[in-house]
């Protein structure tokens, strides 16, 4: 970055040319805006009424509440879904009769179903309000139309060449013109409820006592932390770490952690469980979870949904080993830009995380497969500057139905497409992706040196200022990701291998008096090249590490390569 930019930003700001720069690069260009972006305030969040079908969608609503209707609530299984049902059940529980619906990921798979929508009729429901799904649910919605209900959808999925006969909630329609389209859906609902209380003239202290959900859905859904969602998630996260719900907090001490915590620290432990309900039973148990109010029962439903987050992962392990073994004994393995791998008994719970496991090893564009109720079905996961819906999209001839975004996608097909499907999903991803694009990178914010880590006159065994400026960045995610440094012609003074696949070791510069303790998770390879005593590169994060109550630095290694 230009260097008299930098300086003079650094100027404007007092701050240091590390920082400077780093905020320049997530397009923080002025004091205003950095103010902005340090201090998020909940007055930044954009008028509901900008959304296209808003209007109608709260005056419906409101309908409903005048008439005492019922209304059912129908959001997807995952952490987005169930938490935007969470949110909004919670909301209006008081306020009408209410009910949700999360549909079974085995029988009737992702989005709106048939069988959810006669439920609903079932029981009566006049409203259906959909969460985090609907956008391409055109036949399912002339269904509930066909039977006198009336339908709002609440979704952030890009909506396919036709709309369903609904009232549409979703930024992304081509027709809509509100100023930001990343929402997560758990966010499209709460636009939804924003409006509803401007539309009466509440007051928002309700509304903004949901903006823990917020939270955890923008991280788990990976959706860009900036505007919007950089205001939600950061009010959401100091309401997690104030005043915590006692869900979550009973998930957060199952999962070791302790208050407070990072929106990272959140991605790891409360979303894993959360999902883990609607993977191996039902997304249902994770909403009435959230909902509860009741500690005993909370304590119940956690202490079920935690172990079902064991039995995941180890289905996770099982699956992959099996999967690699699939591809490694597979001789066109290594021409193919593409990895497709079916087995039909895996459990179809975990065939997503199967595929992001499979992407750390063969870096290239993956789905897994699995068969479910007599159809393949499956979850694909992308690389860096491929548009994998896309790809998918254009092998949709052998598809009986496929959603998602670019980096990740859903779909399901006849198993006699399944052959065919490998070899058009591989020439479709052939025509774009390139060599390069299977060479997985690193990228790197700035290059810096140890003596710009800590300052001569600070303490090294106490957090540098670096770090705690840094800390204001957070929460972290697209857009916003968590600073990477490089630092060159760096030693390690000490180093052993943990469980033979992660590093322990300590780093200086020979020319600073500046010796930083650092672990690298699987980098036991690079344990020769640092062991031999001679320089090398490194590229990592500044994190802090707790123990009994002390504080110090430590680098979280991304990568070491012999300095050249």
């Amino acid at each position: 970055m230009d260097s008299k930019t930098v300086d003079e930003f650094r100027s404007e700001l007092k701050v240091t040319p590390i920082v400077a720069e780093l905020l320049l690069q997530r397009k923080v260009n002025s004091f205003p805006e950095a103010e902005g972006f340090f201090r998020p305030k909940l007055d930044q969040l954009h008028d509901p009424f900008l959304m296209k079908d808003m209007e109608l969608a709260v005056d419906r609503l409101q309908e409903a509440i005048d008439e005492g209707q019922k209304v059912l609530l129908f959001g997807d299984y995952d952490v987005d879904g169930t938490t935007a049902v969470a949110s909004m059940y919670t909301f209006l529980k008081d306020t009408l009769p209410i009910d949700f619906y999360i549909p079974d990921r085995y029988k009737e798979g992702y989005g709106l179903s048939i069988m959810g929508i006669d439920f609903a009729k079932e029981h009566s429901v006049d409203l259906i309000i959909s969460l985090d799904c609907g956008i391409k649910a055109i036949d399912e919605i002339a269904h509930a139309r066909s039977l006198g209900i009336d339908f709002i959808v609440c979704d952030h999925h890009t909506p396919g060449e036709g709309l369903p006969n609904a009232i549409i909630l979703d930024p992304k329609r081509r027709d809509c013109n509100y100023p930001f389209d990343e929402l997560s859906g758990c966010g499209v609902g709460f636009k939804l409820l924003q409006g509803l209380c401007d539309h009466n003239g509440w007051s928002y202290d309700k509304l903004f006592e949901l903006l823990d959900f917020l939270a955890i859905s923008i991280g788990a859904d990976i959706v860009p932390m900036t505007g919007e969602n950089r205001v939600l998630s950061y009010h959401g996260m100091r309401s997690l770490n104030e005043n915590p719900r006692v869900a979550f907090k009973e998930l957060l001490a199952l999962a070791k952690k302790q208050l407070p915590v990072t929106l990272t620290d959140v991605i790891f432990s409360i979303a894993p469980r959360i999902n883990a309900a609607g993977r191996l039973r039902s997304g249902r148990y994770a909403v009435e979870l959230m909902i509860s109010e009741h500690t005993e029962e909370i304590n119940v439903l956690a202490e079920e949904i935690n172990n079902d987050n064991i039995e995941r992962r180890q289905l996770d392990s099982e699956i992959t080993e099996e999967a690699l073994a699939i591809l490694a004994n597979d001789e066109n393995t290594k021409n193919k830009v593409t990895n497709v791998v079916f087995q039909a008994n895996w459990h179809k719970g975990v065939v997503g995380i199967v595929a992001s496991r499979i992407i750390e090893k063969y870096y290239k564009p993956t789905i897994v497969l699995t068969e479910s109720n007599g159809l393949v079905t499956g979850s694909a996961r992308s690389i860096k500057d491929f548009n994998v819906y896309d790809a998918i999209s254009e092998c949709s001839d052998l598809l009986e139905q496929f959603g998602g975004h670019k980096f990740a996608a859903g779909l399901t097909m006849k198993p006699e497409n399944v052959e065919e499907f490998k070899v058009k999903f591989e020439k479709v991803s052939a025509r774009s992706i390139t060599k390069e694009m299977l060479i997985e990178e690193q990228d790197v914010d700035i290059e810096i040196e140890f003596n710009e880590i800590f300052k001569p006159e600070e303490n090294r065994l106490k957090i540098p200022q670096l770090k705690r400026i840094l800390r204001q960045f957070e929460p972290h995610g697209p857009g916003n990701m968590k600073p990477v440094f490089l630092s060159k012609n760096v030693y390690s003074t000490d180093v052993r291998a943990l469980k033979d696949v992660h590093l322990k070791l300590s780093i200086t510069q020979p020319e600073y008096d500046v010796v930083i303790e650092g672990i690298g998770f699987n980098l036991g390879e690079k344990l020769d090249l640092v062991a031999s005593g001679m320089p090398f590169d490194l590229v990592y994060t500044l994190e802090i590490n707790k123990w009994r109550d002390r504080e110090t630095l430590q680098l979280n290694i991304k990568d070491i390569r012999e300095t050249v």
